[in-house]
C-alpha cells in the first residue's frame, strides 16, 4: 500500500510538479492553506507532510507555516513533517526542526534527494504508528471500563473499535450480566458522537402501555395524565447514541414503529402529526435468542436485519476464565474502601473456587459476590466461605471425572510453575510435556504464569 502525503503549498506550479513526480510512489493530497491542511490531516491521517512556511493570508511570512507545523504535531506528535524552504531561509528551516520538524529541503527541491527523505520518513513514521498500536492494545487490561486480556474480550474490544467509527446500528448479544451497557456506551464514547448524550432505556422494564411514550414522546393532553408535551428517549439522544436493551421485549406495535424510525428518521409524538426528524445512532441489546423469536412470530424479520448490522458477542464469564482474577482483584480494589474496610486480599483457596465456578450470573455475580464478602468477611484475606463458594467449588470438583482432572492438572502445573519462578522450558521439561503442551493447558485451565508462582505462595493484594 502507498504511504500517503500531504503537500501543503500554495504554489499551484511547485505542487504540480510534485504530483507527477510522486504519483507513483504515494498517494497525494495537496493543500493550499493551513485549515484545509487540518481536515485532510484528521479525515486521512498521512504518515508524512511536506509543508511550505510561507502560507496564505500571509505568503511572504512564515507565520502560518509555523502554525500549521504547531497544531499537526499536536494532532500526532509522532507525525512526519519535512519542511520545504527557499534558499535565504535556513534559519526558519532550523527553527521548524527544534520545533519538531523531521527534516527540512530547500527551494528548488531536488527530486531524488527528496524521495530518500520521503521514503525514510514513511518507514519511520509506519513503524512508529503500528508499534503505538501494539503497545496500545498490550499494554492495558481495561477498553472503556470494560477489562479483559483474555482471546475473546480482545476481539469483542476490537469490533468496537472498527465499528465505533461508522454510524452503523449494532446489536449486542449476551447472556444477562455479561455488560452489554457498558459495551454499548464503549461504543458511543469512541465514536464521533461522544460528545453527544448516551441515552439509555430498557424495554423489558416499562410497561407495554408507557413505553411508546417514553421512546417516542406525547404531546399535551395526547392521553390522560398528559398535562405538558415531553420529549420521549429517541428524541433525547439526537446527535448521541440511543441504547435499546431487551430489545427482543418489544411488542410487535412498537416494532413497526421503531422499523419506521430507522428508515426514515422521523419520529411522530403520541397524540402528534407533526414528523420531527431526529439524528441518532441507535444500539440494541438482548440476551434471548432473536433467531427464535423469527422463527415464533414474535420479532419482525425486517427489523433484525435493520439493527444488526453488526452484531457483537458477549462471552459469558464462565468461557474466559483467564479473565477472573484481574476481574475479582478489580472488584475487591472497588469495593473494600466503599465499605470502610482496610486493604484486603484473596487467600489462594478463594481465587481457585473463583475459576472453579460457572457464575451464571456473570461479571454482575462476580462483583455482588465480592461486595458482598467485602462486608462480611472478619479478617484481612476473602477466603471462599467469605465468597459463599467453598460448597459450589466442592461439589464441582467433585461432579465428573472430567472436573476432577482438571482440578489436579491446574494444581500441578501451578506448583511447577511456582518452583522454576513462572519459567516454561524448565517447568515444561519437569512435567515431561513440549512448551506448546503446556501454553495449552494454561490457557485452557485458566493459569497466567505471573499468578500461578502468586497462587502457590500466598495471598494475592
Amino acid at each position: 500500500m502507498k504511504p500517503i502525503l500531504l503537500i501543503v503549498d500554495d504554489d499551484e506550479e511547485i505542487c504540480s510538479q510534485l504530483k507527477w513526480a510522486l504519483a507513483d510512489e504515494c498517494e497525494l493530497l495537496v493543500a493550499h492553506d493551513r485549515p484545509t491542511a487540518l481536515d485532510l490531516f484528521r479525515q486521512s491521517r498521512p504518515l508524512v507532510v511536506l509543508l511550505d512556511l510561507g502560507l496564505p493570508p500571509y505568503p511572504t511570512e512564515t507565520s502560518e507555516g509555523f502554525a500549521a507545523l504547531s497544531e499537526l504535531l499536536t494532532s500526532d506528535p509522532q507525525l512526519k513533517i519535512i519542511v520545504v524552504t527557499g534558499q535565504g531561509e535556513k534559519e526558519h528551516a532550523l527553527r521548524a526542526v527544534g520545533e519538531g520538524a523531521y527534516d527540512f529541503l530547500s527551494k528548488p527541491v531536488d527530486m531524488d534527494e527528496l524521495r530518500i527523505v520521503l521514503k525514510r520518513a514513511a518507514y519511520g513514521a509506519r513503524l512508529e504508528r503500528e508499534y503505538r498500536e501494539l503497545q496500545r492494545f498490550l499494554s492495558t487490561d481495561t477498553f472503556e471500563g470494560m477489562l479483559g486480556t483474555s482471546p475473546k474480550m480482545q476481539a469483542v474490544f476490537n469490533t468496537i473499535r472498527k465499528v465505533a467509527s461508522t454510524d452503523a446500528p449494532v446489536l449486542i448479544l449476551g447472556e444477562s450480566g455479561t455488560g452489554k451497557e457498558v459495551a454499548a456506551l464503549a461504543v458511543h464514547r469512541q465514536s464521533p458522537r461522544r460528545d453527544g448524550p448516551f441515552v439509555a432505556i430498557n424495554c423489558g422494564a416499562i410497561p407495554e402501555t408507557l413505553l411508546e411514550s417514553e421512546l417516542f414522546g406525547h404531546e399535551k393532553g395526547a392521553f390522560t395524565g398528559a398535562h405538558m408535551q415531553r420529549k420521549g428517549r429517541i428524541e433525547s439522544a439526537a446527535v448521541g447514541t440511543l441504547f435499546l436493551d431487551e430489545i427482543g421485549e418489544l411488542s410487535l406495535a412498537l416494532q413497526v414503529k421503531l422499523l419506521r424510525f430507522l428508515q426514515e428518521r422521523f419520529i411522530q409524538r403520541v397524540g402528534g402529526r407533526q414528523p420531527i426528524e431526529v439524528d441518532t445512532r441507535v444500539i440494541a441489546a438482548t440476551n434471548v435468542d432473536l433467531k427464535r423469536a423469527l422463527t415464533e412470530g414474535k420479532f419482525r424479520e425486517d427489523l433484525y436485519y435493520r439493527l444488526a448490522v453488526v452484531n457483537i458477542n458477549l462471552p459469558p464469564l464462565r468461557d474466559r476464565r483467564e479473565d477472573i482474577p484481574a476481574l475479582a482483584k478489580y472488584f475487591l480494589k472497588k469495593s473494600a474502601p466503599e465499605k470502610g474496610r482496610s486493604p484486603l486480599a484473596f487467600a489462594p483457596a478463594a481465587l481457585r473456587a473463583l475459576q472453579l465456578y460457572p457464575w451464571p450470573g456473570n461479571v454482575r455475580e462476580l462483583e455482588n459476590r465480592i461486595r458482598r464478602a467485602t462486608i462480611m468477611a472478619e479478617g484481612h484475606q476473602l477466603t471462599a466461605e467469605d465468597l459463599e463458594l467453598s460448597g459450589a467449588a466442592s461439589s464441582l470438583r467433585l461432579k465428573t471425572l472430567k472436573d476432577a482432572r482438571e482440578v489436579a492438572e491446574r494444581e500441578i502445573i501451578v506448583a511447577t510453575l511456582k518452583r522454576h519462578k513462572g519459567k516454561i522450558a524448565p517447568s515444561a521439561a519437569e512435567l515431561e510435556i513440549s512448551r506448546p503442551t503446556l501454553y495449552e493447558l494454561m490457557e485452557k485451565l485458566a493459569v497466567p504464569r505471573s499468578q500461578a508462582a502468586a497462587e502457590a505462595t500466598g495471598p494475592i493484594p
